[in-house]
């Protein structure tokens, strides 16, 4: 799964200035096995409890921004603290940790270690956090402006006219659609599925069928 082990006090290279020392803590006190993956694009972290075998378990992805990691780093956090507190008894985003996650975020919030725009995207969700960042697409739009492109350019789905072309990152062609409320419903080419796209989906490049070979991305 591209997950990498670290010396403990590397996590600081991934956190915001001021949350290292809080969240060890946390580490610390509930003896979490923490790793750093490399970019998965279905998940941003999971997290594994407790078992007579294995203590718990977190793994958040290292090419987050610093606030996202940390954001992330809480919401599994808030799973472990939900699972000492009940079990597996309540659903996983459920009211119990939603709760716990806005307690947590509550925390950090007060301490102003987040700029500005994120901390008043989060103040917006505290009471009722999505069960992921990626489905707040007011904090999604945020977070993602610390991202660092590297000079690259960033295409969401929003950007794309409707019925144009994109390529994915496992090298899928997609057409996009209407707007269905929040996502944009957009046909796979290949196999005529349909399938809802968030607006800040970030696509590979689009697609030009005149020009097909210099579009083909490289591996995901």
């Amino acid at each position: 799964m591209g997950k990498k082990e670290a010396p403990i006090s590397r996590l600081q290279d991934f956190l915001p200035p001021n949350t290292y020392e809080p969240v060890l803590h946390y580490l610390h006190e509930f003896k979490v096995h923490l790793t750093v993956a490399r970019e998965r694009k279905s998940i941003l972290g999971d997290y594994r409890h407790r078992t007579h075998m294995h203590n718990h378990r977190i793994s958040v992805n290292g090419n987050l921004n610093q606030y996202s990691f940390l954001i992330t780093l809480l919401h599994e956090l808030a799973h472990l603290l939900t699972f000492e507190k009940f079990g597996n008894r309540v659903q996983s985003h459920g009211r119990e940790w939603k709760s716990i996650f806005g307690q947590l975020l509550d925390q950090f919030i007060k301490h102003d270690v987040f700029p500005d725009d994120i901390k008043q995207a989060l103040i917006r969700s505290l009471h009722n956090p999505s069960a992921s960042s990626c489905a707040d697409d007011v904090l999604l739009r945020v977070l993602k402006s610390y991202d660092q492109k590297n000079g690259k350019e960033v295409i969401f789905v929003e950007n794309l006219p409707e019925g144009a072309l994109f390529i994915t990152y496992d090298g899928k062609i997609f057409r996009k659609g209407a707007k269905m409320r929040k996502r944009f419903k957009c046909e796979e080419v290949a196999t005529k599925k349909l399938y809802l796209f968030s607006p800040l989906y970030e696509v590979v490049a689009e697609y030009d069928p005149g020009h097909a070979t210099d579009h083909t991305p490289g591996p995901p």
